[in-house]
């Protein structure tokens, strides 16, 4: 069984910074690659990164590229989210998530789907203040 936990999240101010961190407690080979997800007060929720298993592919949505980055430790089973230049519309919940090791590879195409991911975290709220 995987489980993913979040830390890190606090209250900032806007252009401000903080480092998110999800460790993942699973047996060797069970988690491959890791996202964020976001889900802000009354709205869906959203994608925000992803790392493939090797490290050496990255994903972004558009509105967080530039600003975050996504980062792993496989040795650790632990990914990271820092995150810069903080904005009041980054305000949200923030959940770690892993797709099955027997799923598709991660995509442009598919990255951002919720369905893609099995496993999830119970979240850590950042908020950033205006």
């Amino acid at each position: 069984q995987v489980q993913l936990a979040e830390s890190g999240g606090r209250l900032v101010q806007a252009g401000g910074s903080l480092r998110l961190s999800c460790a993942g407690s699973a047996r060797a080979g069970s988690i491959v690659s890791m996202g964020w997800f976001r889900q802000a007060p009354g709205k869906e929720r959203e994608f925000v990164a992803a790392i493939s298993w090797s490290g050496e592919d990255t994903f972004y949505a558009d509105s967080v590229k530039g600003r975050f980055t996504i980062s792993r430790d496989k040795g650790k089973n632990t990914e990271y989210l820092q995150m810069n230049s903080l904005k009041p519309e980054d305000t949200a919940v923030y959940y770690c998530a892993a797709p099955s090791p027997y799923g598709p590879a991660l995509t442009n195409s598919n990255v951002h789907l919720l369905q893609l991911y099995d496993y999830w975290g119970r979240g850590t709220q950042v908020t950033v203040s205006s």
